[in-house]
């Protein structure tokens, strides 16, 4: 399943977790992902893409401006066992 979603600037997504992978690409505006318990997060601008795992525990946060996102759904272990993206450490 692929499908668009916007949020409006600084809306929040509190840790939650999937039973399918899931992939994010940001095509406006920004988004950061953190992965919940890890101190890792992936700062997604136009164009950038997170691959996560099912099962992987995240959250998340618009930018400053709205944002908008393609999200495809792929069956548990499509995209490995780690997230990965452009990432950093808090």
């Amino acid at each position: 399943m692929v499908s668009a979603w916007s949020n409006l600037p600084g809306e929040r997504f509190e840790g939650h977790t999937h039973d399918y992978d899931k992939v994010v690409v940001v095509v406006v505006g920004s988004l950061t992902c953190g992965l919940v318990g890890h101190g890792v997060g992936f700062m997604l601008s136009p164009g950038e893409r997170l691959d996560l795992p099912a099962s992987v525990s995240h959250d998340a946060v618009a930018g400053t401006r709205a944002v908008t996102c393609l999200e495809a759904h792929l069956p548990a272990g499509s995209c490995g066992k780690k997230a990965r993206g452009r990432g950093y450490r808090w």
